[in-house]
């Protein structure tokens, strides 16, 4: 496929792409790699049962057709299906590929579709992933924050494995910056919302090459899900579905008898060039943003030629206002400004984070409440709400009301921020023996503290024999509360859990009457919280969560809300103390985040 800026070579009948080039230039593609994992779709799936016995597939297509080949389009697809007694992932899956007239790129798209009564499964992982050429590319850019010359491949080969395969500190790198520094892919996670345009420049051939995702429609888990962008390889992914920074919530479980299609896509791989790129990377990667921004504006495509990619005239939209009525802070209800609303096709019994099937779609309303959700796929939805400073999750009701939220009476104390997000309390430095991560805009990266190694072992040297300690009216939780409630490391393999104790004062005990602790949990990882007052249990949870967001360099995974009642009789005239246990210590990585806990009054 060529329109005289980009031309693409696809394997047939499998539907790899084996070369990319720019202008009639060389390969853009790693040419040491095989010619089937240069440039592919692929899916990781399990058996039921066999949870962690994952399988790859990279879903070769088995026939292909030309859709569509004349000046202003071409559209080849390439497809597979399962088979009875076929030992592939239980799909039909229809992998497309689109170039455009003078495009600088081209745009792919694939449609997965399970049958009824085929095989159970679970699909796990659904992405799109390209090796580039390792000797013109090795500056990376994600973010404005978030770009950097990058190790190299061999960088990681020649260095030591750390906790885990993706974390490995570089010892013997070719470019003598990067010794002491530890890689791992997930340092460049991103949520959702700001997973747009990423991608790497060359330093030796002026060329960039990003993955622009025009919509995150198609993405599982809304918003503030989390997953890989580009990382050392030099790698460009762009994932659909996954369990990362989640666990098996997001994973998709179909039953034998289950029916279901989605497309994902299509996303756009964009190639630029500018004369002085190479010595300015700023110029590529701010084009890149434009055309991100101007694919944007053209959603929903209109070009697609899969009648299961609903168009713009098929679409619908819904408006409205968003008020929000605290009453212990307004009489009546308030414009809920700069709020995330979005519609999610969702059960009463699930929330929007754990939607993976269908699609979702999110913006944020004006300073009046207002909000337009445009270019609706038709369904059946719920209309969520998330607003930052306030707890828990908004849900239009069957009878069009907007649930209040959480709150039995007026605030006695709070420690953070109610954003999903535990960023506002300390995080620390790594252990001297790694060098910090940095960015090329190193002024500007307060805000990606927490994307260090092994910061989870750094509670240990701050309270290294008494746990933390939190006094109500003297601390400062910037300073005084860990970001991560971790396990201690007890040596020889072993691990404990860790009780962390808030002090307050209480005057005038209404001994009669029922307070209320609000908890609300940014991350958790097999984590148990035990949560006491004084010398009283008041829960203990059951296993919470596998988002393995601490060891991801992560300061969210899936939220979690604990509305805990204590009666005033348990409470003393004067001094006391609230416990919060992370009970369960199998290894490092057991941990809670807290997003924010509040201790409520009475109600009046």
């Amino acid at each position: 496929m060529s329109n005289g800026i980009v031309s693409i070579t696809i394997k047939v009948p499998i539907g790899m792409i084996t070369e990319i080039t720019y202008r009639g230039g060389e390969n853009l593609l790693d040419n040491e790699l095989g010619e089937e994992e240069r440039g592919r779709w692929n899916v990781v799936w399990t058996k039921p049962g066999s949870e962690k016995a994952r399988i790859f597939d990279a879903v070769p297509g088995m026939s292909y057709e030309i859709l569509m080949y004349n000046e202003n389009q071409i559209e080849v697809s390439f497809t597979t299906e399962w088979s009875y007694g076929s030992n592939k992932v239980p799909l039909k899956v229809d992998k497309r590929f689109v170039m455009l007239r003078e495009s600088s790129g081209f745009y792919t798209y694939v449609v997965l579709e399970k049958s009824k009564n085929w095989p159970a499964f679970t699909l796990q992982i659904a992405r799109l992933e390209f090796k580039l050429n390792k000797n013109k590319f090795q500056y990376m850019a994600i973010s404005d924050e978030r770009q950097r010359f990058m190790p190299t491949a061999e960088d990681r080969i020649t260095g030591r494995r750390l906790d885990y395969p993706e974390a490995v500190l570089l010892t013997n790198s070719t470019n003598p910056d990067f010794k002491g520094e530890v890689d791992d892919k997930y340092f460049y996670s991103m949520d959702n919302k700001d997973n747009k345009v990423h991608g790497w420049a060359s330093s030796n051939s002026e060329i960039g090459f990003w993955m622009i995702t025009p919509s995150n429609e198609f993405k599982t888990g809304g918003p503030f899900k989390q997953d890989l962008t580009s990382h050392v390889g030099p790698t460009v992914l762009s994932v659909f579905i996954s369990p990362h920074y989640a666990g098996k919530e997001l994973a998709l479980e179909f039953d034998a008898d289950e029916q279901w299609k989605k497309v994902l896509g299509p996303v756009f791989v964009y190639l630029n060039s500018d004369f002085n790129g190479s010595a300015d990377h700023s110029l590529l990667w701010n084009d890149a943003k434009s055309m991100m921004e101007a694919e944007e504006e053209k959603w929903p495509y209109s070009f697609p030629l899969s009648n299961d990619f609903v168009k713009s005239e098929s679409r619908g939209a819904i408006s409205g206002r968003l008020l929000i009525h605290d009453w212990t802070v307004h009489d009546q209800p308030v414009p809920a400004a700069s709020a995330y609303i979005g519609l999610a096709e969702t059960g009463a019994e699930t929330t929007w984070q754990n939607e993976s099937k269908k699609y979702q779609f999110w913006t944020q309303t004006e300073s009046t409440g207002s909000f337009l959700l445009e270019n609706v796929v038709p369904g059946n939805y719920r209309l969520f709400s998330f607003i930052a400073g306030i707890l828990g999750d908004l849900k239009h009701s069957l009878d069009v009301i907007i649930s209040p939220a959480p709150r039995e009476g007026f605030t006695l104390w709070e420690i953070g921020v109610p954003d999903r997000s535990a960023a506002e309390f300390f995080i620390p430095d790594p252990d001297p023996k790694y060098k910090i991560h940095q960015y090329a805009s190193k002024g500007k990266s307060s805000n990606l503290r927490f994307r260090q190694y092994g910061l989870w072992a750094r509670y240990a040297a701050l309270y290294p024999e008494q746990d933390l300690v939190f006094r109500i009216g003297k601390d400062d939780y910037k300073k005084d509360w860990f970001f991560a409630h971790v396990t201690r490391d007890m040596g020889n393999g072993t691990f404990q859990g860790t009780t962390w104790r808030i002090v307050f004062d209480i005057h005038n005990v209404k001994a009669d009457s029922n307070y209320t602790l609000q908890v609300a949990i940014a991350s958790a990882n097999g984590a148990i919280l035990q949560v006491g007052v004084n010398s009283n249990d008041l829960l203990f949870s059951s296993a919470i969560g596998r988002d393995n967001a601490v060891a991801r360099h992560g300061i969210h995974g899936l939220y979690h809300f604990y509305s805990i009642g204590i009666q005033g009789n348990l409470l003393l005239h004067g001094e006391n103390t609230i416990f919060l246990t992370q009970a369960d210590a199998h290894g490092p990585f057991n941990e809670l985040m807290y997003d924010y806990i509040r201790l409520e009054s009475p109600r009046l």
